[in-house]
């Protein structure tokens, strides 16, 4: 399918029935379950709301980061179970689009059963993504959204979401071979439900990146790999700089599993990368009861879903979207990695291009039915400063910036209606809060223990309730690397590299520049941690667990 104005990889998936890392579609089941006269309905709304950006020639040659700030708010005053709506995101693909009809999927994945993303499947093959927001598989949910980093190396075969586990999966920590997200940073814990936020961030800011680093070189041994390792930085109040990055042949690999030479040099650890052509927030599986009026008519209620709203009326949500070229950071980095002058770090934004946001018609629908009415409370909106959010009204009456919660069946639609339509039962109805889930564990065995950690176990409590117990690692000992067989002359030009990237760059510089508004958002200090004696530079905190506390 060809787009003249690419839109981002949210809306995209919708139209196989899924979505990218957010959901794939796969949402709950909507069977439904009967509680009297009230029936529980678990997709009582489904939509994207977003904005896109066009598709110029420009763009092809900043194809190498993106930078960004999205707002970080609660959408939701409880835990909810049965609930997964992300925050404003984005995806990045390998750009194959010289590839017009070979398949790029091999028979046997999962991104090939849908066969609406052929002939090349180019938009479903390996995908870095994540955002802020509720997961599916949130083991312990606080109220406010997490922010997770997300990898799908093989087709959505798996996905890779921390140094140890899936994204929303479970508890079970991937098989060692399919571990692909290393630890870079010695400061800061990637804990495997998500990065949880202080306080209460009501529409202030996380400042996120992803930036292609050249921190190993090509490779031609064993099969052919690329010298790009994706790279996530992160901006906030009390962190600020790289926290993990995908090893290149956590893409690369993907020939060899399948013995196909024409994938390799197609991927995400050699190509450039075809950065998502828009944002949104994907609402995915928000739960409804629903139940038959005195009139007949049945009525739908949705928990409610809160926006932080200023003065004016005004959600702001994405701003400050910038891409880069090589000559951003990739070009510094790889003179420095060759024996040059060291990089700040510091992203060069004469390397950098803004491209111009735009919104695009926003649909909602309830178990398969469109809901109609919901512009009456707000719309789509950029504002001056190319940002994006939304314009809450109310038949022209400010609104407090919170979603349509109630609707009525009218045929094949559901339109809004005001509670006092609804039945006096259904208005009282509450929504199931969500409870603390399995712990996650990391095996004791194979790449976790050989050659292991070099300390005893720590543990720091979230915000979320939950205990986290990490153990130190030598960087180069992690578990993400046992599974190749590289030199002792590579592992240990990266491990000086690291050495000096964690010696070099402090966690208060500015690597992506400050937003041009707003307050920015503020890590959970728990999850900001100091070397032990001994191990200041060179080891990293893996987390090894984490539980109800």
């Amino acid at each position: 399918m060809k787009w003249s104005i690419i839109q981002c990889g949210f809306l995209i998936f919708a139209l196989a029935g899924g979505s990218p890392a957010l959901s794939h579609g796969r949402q709950s089941n909507p069977n439904r379950i009967k509680d009297r006269k009230i029936t529980f309905l678990a997709s009582g709304l489904h939509g994207y709301i977003g904005c896109e950006t066009v598709a110029t020639p420009a763009r092809k040659n900043f194809s190498m980061g993106i930078s960004f700030y999205t707002a970080i708010w609660p959408l939701v005053h409880q835990p909810l179970a049965n609930f997964q709506v992300g925050l404003a995101g984005t995806w990045i693909t390998p750009d194959n689009s010289d590839d017009k009809d070979v398949p790029l999927d091999p028979p046997g994945t999962l991104a090939r059963q849908w066969k609406e993303r052929g002939p090349t499947w180019d938009t479903v093959f390996q995908t870095i993504e994540g955002s802020a927001g509720y997961w599916a598989g949130n083991q312990f949910r606080y109220g406010s959204p997490k922010f997770s980093m997300n990898g799908t190396p093989e087709a959505y075969d798996y996905e890779v979401g921390s140094p140890g586990w899936s994204f929303f999966y479970g508890p079970k920590a991937l098989p060692d071979n399919r571990l692909g997200l290393a630890q870079l940073s010695n400061r800061i814990l990637v804990p495997p439900d998500g990065f949880t936020f202080a306080g209460h961030p009501d529409g202030k800011f996380l400042g996120y990146a992803w930036m292609a680093l050249p921190l190993t070189k090509k490779s031609f041994s064993t099969y052919p790999t690329g010298d790009e390792s994706w790279t996530c930085f992160l901006n906030t109040t009390n962190f600020k700089g790289p926290i993990a990055f995908y090893i290149p042949e956590t893409w690369s690999k993907f020939g060899k599993i399948f013995n196909d030479p024409y994938l390799y040099g197609r991927g995400l650890d050699a190509r450039p990368g075809d950065i998502g052509g828009g944002f949104a927030m994907e609402v995915n599986t928000v739960p409804a009861f629903t139940m038959r009026g005195s009139n007949g008519a049945i009525y739908a209620k949705i928990p409610e879903l809160q926006f932080p709203v200023d003065a004016n009326g005004e959600t702001r949500i994405i701003q400050d979207v910038t891409y880069y070229s090589k000559g951003a950071l990739f070009n510094a980095m790889k003179k420095w990695r060759d024996g040059g002058n060291s990089s700040s770090g510091v992203f060069d934004q004469n390397h950098g291009w803004r491209p111009k946001l735009s919104t695009y018609k926003v649909q909602y629908d309830q178990n398969g039915k469109s809901i109609q009415g919901v512009t009456k409370y707000f719309n789509t909106r950029v504002y001056d400063g190319n940002i994006w959010g939304l314009k809450w009204t109310q038949n022209g009456i400010l609104s407090k910036g919170q979603f349509p919660q109630y609707f009525k069946q009218v045929g094949n639609k559901c339109i809004v209606v005001p509670a006092s339509e609804v039945p006096s039962a259904l208005r009282k109805k509450q929504f199931p809060l969500a409870r603390p889930g399995v712990p996650y564990t990391s095996p004791n065995r194979g790449a976790w223990a050989h050659p292991g950690p070099v300390s005893k176990r720590y543990t720091t409590v979230l915000a979320d309730g939950s205990t986290v117990t990490y153990r130190w690692y030598r960087f180069i000992d992690q578990p993400a690397f046992q599974q190749y067989h590289w030199s002792e002359r590579k592992k240990a030009a990266l491990q000086s590299l690291i050495e000096q990237i964690q010696s070099s760059w402090p966690i208060n510089r500015s690597y992506m520049p400050p937003p041009t508004t707003g307050k920015l958002v503020t890590i959970d200090p728990g999850l900001i941690v100091r070397p032990p004696k001994g191990m200041e530079i060179g080891y990293v905190p893996i987390v090894v667990g984490q539980e109800k506390n």
